[in-house]
C-alpha cells in the first residue's frame, strides 16, 4: 500500500478552489491501494496535518484547532513528514523546568498528490521543493509549471512552436506606475476591445475586458494588484471557447471529450465558474466539425507537451467564427482535475487518480535515472586555495 500525501489548499487567491479540488481528490482515491494523508497548507504557508482534514466541513469552519505543524527535512531521499512536540527538561531538584521542541516522526510518504492551484502551487515553486527531496508529485514539473503559469512565457513558447495564439503585449507593474504613456501607446498598437490579465493567475481572477483607453486603464489598474506582470491581448468578438484536457507523459499521451462553457459574456468571472448560483452551464461534447474537433485534439496534445507536461492538463482554446483556432491558455493542474472530461471517454474519477500516480511515479524513476556526479580532476587543476592563485591551470 501507497502512502500518498495529498497537499491541499496552499498560499494562493486560489486557495478555496483547491480545497475542494482536492476534496474530490481524497474522496475517489481507492483506499484499498493508498493510505491517505491530507496535508492542509495554510493561506498563510504553514503545513499541517491533524483530524477532520479529509473532510469538508472542517474547512467550511476553518477550525483547524486540533491541528499540528508539520516539516519536510531538505534531504534528498528523505520523505518523512515530521510534527513539532513539546517536551519539557527538569532543571533538577531545585532547578527550573525548561520547555523545548523537538521533532518527531509522523509518516513517510511514497507520493504527493496536488490538491493546489494558483501562486506557490501551480507555478513551480512547491515542484521545486519536491524535486529537491526526491518525492515524487502528480502534474508537471518545474519547467512545465512555470511555463503555464506565465501567460508571456507560455505565449511565446507556443509562438516559437508555431500554436496558434492571439496577438499579445506585455509589461512590468513598475512600468506602469514610472512611464503609463508610453505602455498606453504601445497597448494600441493592438486592436481594441482587449483583454487585460495578471500573466500568473488563474480562476479569472483580475481579468477584465477594454472597450478603450478609460476601461483599458481601469482594467490595468486591478490586475497590477494581482501580479507584477500584465499581458494585454486582442480580444476575438465572435468567440467561442473549447476546453480539452490531456492525459499522459512525454509522447503517450489521449484527449478527452471537448466541453463549451456557455451562458456566459465576455469574461467567465470566479462566480460563474464555482458559485452554485452560476449560470454558466457546460455543452458536452461541444459542437463543432470534425475538422475542428481533430484540430484542437492536436494542438491540445502539442500544446502540453512541448512545456514538457505529466499527468494532466486542461487546455483552453478560443474558436474563432466556429473555424479559426487558437490556444488560449494551459491549466497545469486544472480545477477538480478535469474529471468531468475523462468520464465522458470511460475513464473514471477512481481511474484517473491512479493514472496520475502512476505517472507521478513514473516519472521520478525517470528523473533518478539522470546523473547528478561526474568525476574529474578538476580539485587538481585549480590553483584556489593556493597562496597566491585561483585560476584553472
Amino acid at each position: 500500500m501507497l502512502n500518498v500525501g495529498v497537499l491541499i489548499g496552499g498560499r494562493s487567491v486560489e486557495h478555496e478552489v483547491a480545497v475542494i479540488t482536492a476534496m474530490q481528490m481524497i474522496e475517489n482515491l481507492d483506499k484499498s491501494k493508498y493510505k491517505v494523508y491530507p496535508i492542509y497548507i495554510s493561506n498563510t504557508g504553514k503545513w499541517l496535518v491533524g483530524p477532520g482534514l479529509d473532510k469538508f466541513e472542517t474547512y467550511k469552519k476553518r477550525d483547524f484547532s486540533n491541528c499540528r505543524e508539520v516539516f519536510l527535512m531538505p534531504t534528498y531521499g528523505s520523505k518523512t513528514l515530521y510534527v513539532l512536540e513539546d517536551k519539557e527538561v527538569s532543571g533538577g531538584l531545585f532547578g527550573k523546568r525548561e520547555s523545548y521542541k523537538s521533532l518527531k516522526k509522523y509518516c513517510d510518504l511514497d507520493v504527493a498528490i496536488l490538491g493546489l492551484h494558483g501562486t506557490n502551487a501551480e507555478d513551480g515553486t512547491i515542484q521545486g521543493l519536491l524535486d529537491t527531496i526526491g518525492l515524487p508529485y502528480t502534474g508537471g514539473d518545474v519547467l512545465a509549471s512555470s511555463i503555464g503559469m506565465d501567460k508571456v512565457l507560455m505565449k511565446d513558447v507556443y509562438k516559437q512552436n508555431n500554436i496558434p495564439t492571439v496577438n499579445y503585449y506585455w509589461f512590468y507593474r513598475d512600468r506602469w506606475k514610472t512611464n503609463k504613456d508610453q505602455v498606453i501607446e504601445e497597448v494600441e498598437k493592438l486592436s481594441y476591445p482587449l483583454m487585460v490579465k495578471p500573466s500568473n493567475l488563474g480562476s479569472s481572477i483580475g481579468i477584465s475586458k477594454a472597450i478603450d483607453r478609460d476601461s483599458l486603464i481601469q482594467s490595468i489598474e486591478v490586475a497590477i494588484n494581482y501580479d507584477n506582470k500584465i499581458i494585454i491581448e486582442e480580444a476575438i468578438e465572435n468567440l467561442r471557447e473549447i476546453n480539452c484536457a490531456v492525459l499522459g507523459r512525454n509522447d503517450d499521451l489521449i484527449t478527452s471529450v471537448l466541453e463549451e462553457p456557455i451562458g456566459w459574456k465576455d469574461v467567465q468571472n470566479f462566480q460563474d465558474k464555482y458559485s452554485k448560483d452560476s449560470k454558466t452551464t457546460r455543452r458536452i461534447p461541444a459542437d463543432v466539425t470534425e475538422d475542428v474537433k481533430k484540430q484542437i485534439e492536436d494542438l491540445a496534445k502539442e500544446a502540453f507537451k512541448v512545456i514538457n507536461c505529466a499527468g494532466t492538463a486542461r487546455i483552453d482554446f478560443l474558436l474563432e467564427d466556429n473555424e479559426k483556432v487558437y490556444v488560449n491558455e494551459i491549466n497545469t493542474l486544472p480545477g477538480s482535475t478535469s474529471y468531468h472530461l475523462w468520464e465522458k471517454v470511460g475513464i473514471s474519477f477512481k481511474e484517473l487518480m491512479d493514472r496520475l500516480i502512476e505517472i507521478a511515479l513514473k516519472n521520478q524513476e525517470e528523473k533518478d535515472k539522470n546523473l547528478v556526479t561526474f568525476e574529474s580532476d578538476i580539485y587538481l587543476k585549480t590553483s584556489y586555495g593556493t597562496k597566491g592563485g585561483s585560476s584553472l591551470k
